[in-house]
């Protein structure tokens, strides 16, 4: 069986990305790993259904052109109703996260807003 592992992303603000996982998804980091002749930082972060999240820091990494650059788009979070896409995009935009869509119903049936972290990433919300 071949299943994706975990996927990555750089921040700038490992501590506050951390925060941002923990607080709205639930998310259980493991111990920071620090790699002292890079100066890379990283936490796994896990979620209930055994998914993985690594995030990064390194201060040598640049900020990417969002959202109209090659690569991963954003990472998706399946909530299990709409009341709770609903529930968490309205408490995200109150904590000042910017709304980039929806909450809706998509072209190809998907409930779902987008929202963006502290960073820019996108965040997609969905049953």
């Amino acid at each position: 069986m071949i299943r994706i592992e975990h996927a990555a992303v750089y921040c700038s603000d490992l501590e506050a990305a951390r925060a941002f996982f923990e607080k709205y998804f639930s998310a259980s980091s493991g111990k920071m790993y620090h790699n002292t002749k890079t100066g890379f930082r990283s936490y796994f972060l896990s979620f209930d259904d055994g998914a993985r999240l690594e995030i990064m820091s390194k201060g040598t990494v640049s900020q990417k052109q969002l959202p109209d650059s090659l690569g991963f788009a954003h990472i998706a979070f399946s909530l299990g109703s709409a009341e709770k896409v609903d529930s968490l995009t309205e408490i995200l935009k109150n904590d000042g996260y910017k709304v980039i869509s929806g909450p809706r119903t998509t072209g190809d049936g998907y409930y779902e807003s987008c929202i963006e972290d502290a960073e820019g990433n996108r965040i997609e919300l969905t049953v």
